[in-house]
């Protein structure tokens, strides 16, 4: 059951998430003053310059909600999906209802955890991040992840009871990650359940609701685990600082960088090799992914890493697809 929560109940709900035992942090006052001088610049309505800026001004929340809602990876993660759907034979509405349902899953994760960790990313000096840089309101972005988080229920159960169940547990799971799961040795957790889940939903929803071959959903936990690992290497000293230990701070970087080739590797021997067996075509892509992975490994600049992740689980996804593979 979904239940939505007024705005301010649900900043409140987000912020005591990121902050236990703090009522009102002195962060969320600054943000707001923030915020709110952004504002006194727009002139009044009724004449032209107002209406112009006006205009201006909803464009720039539109843009910042749009950044806070981690683009990178939502869409990444919607199009895998969608083009497993269109491989495994759903009808156009099969798709469009996939595609939706994990876009909006998404969008309520992505700004769901911007919610929870703007406090984090103004301490880290995230000006990047909307909320730490006062682009927008935490009233405006809790409202639009309850939104999104609402319009993602009946969304997947138009593919049917069980894949509706197990594509929110998908969500779930990664609202769990957002709400504490990432700050302990357990934030692996999360994306090997999560994504492990995804092709799972997506082949339940066919007549019959078949399940899928043992090979898909691990390959898809071992590619999100290394996209883990992969995406907080670059957050690692900040993260530590605001208090976050997940598994890959415990390792520390160098562990953190080489956990993530394995995984990526092993995701990829496993969504390759395993529904097709050995042929040179699939060897030759799994050896572009090894050279990817060895490459962002042996990088000191790890900005780039998650952007490797995402490629290689494209490359898998790609190849998996176009080879006509069976999914189901």
């Amino acid at each position: 059951m979904c239940v939505l929560l007024p705005p301010t109940c649900l900043v409140r709900v987000l912020n005591a998430a990121a902050f236990p035992g703090v009522e009102e942090p002195d962060i969320e006052d600054a943000l707001r003053r923030i915020y709110a001088a952004r504002r006194q610049d727009v002139p009044r309505r009724g004449s032209r310059a107002g209406a112009w800026s006006a205009t201006l001004v909803a464009m720039r929340r539109i843009g910042a909600l749009a950044r806070a809602c981690h683009p990178e990876p939502a869409a990444a993660v919607t199009l895998f999906a969608t083009a497993m759907a269109i491989s495994t034979g759903r009808t156009a509405a099969g798709v469009v209802a996939v595609a939706a349902a994990v876009g909006t899953g998404q969008l309520s994760v992505g700004w769901s955890n911007d919610v929870i960790d703007r406090h984090r990313d103004t301490t880290g000096g995230r000006d990047e991040k909307p909320l730490a840089a006062g682009d927008l309101a935490p009233r405006t972005v809790a409202v639009a992840a309850g939104a999104a988080l609402a319009a993602c229920v009946p969304i997947s159960f138009a593919s049917g009871w069980p894949a509706g169940w197990t594509h929110l547990a998908a969500v779930a799971s990664a609202w769990a990650y957002n709400l504490g799961l990432k700050a302990t040795r357990w934030s692996i957790v999360p994306y090997a359940v999560s994504f492990g889940l995804l092709p799972t939903f997506v082949v339940l929803g066919l007549p019959g609701h078949p399940l899928p071959p043992t090979w898909l959903p691990l390959a898809a936990a071992l590619l999100g685990c290394g996209a883990h690992f992969a995406n907080t290497l670059p957050d690692l000293a900040t993260d530590a600082r605001t208090g976050v230990r997940g598994l890959p701070h415990r390792v520390g970087a160098a562990g953190a960088r080489w956990i993530a080739v394995l995984l990526l590797v092993a995701g990829s021997v496993v969504a390759l090799l395993g529904p097709a067996g050995v042929d040179a075509w699939r060897v030759l892509v799994l050896v572009l992914v090894a050279v990817l992975t060895v490459a962002f490994a042996r990088r000191p600049d790890d900005r780039q890493a998650f952007r490797a992740a995402l490629a290689i689980a494209a490359l898998d996804v790609a190849v998996v697809v176009a080879g006509g593979t069976r999914l189901r």
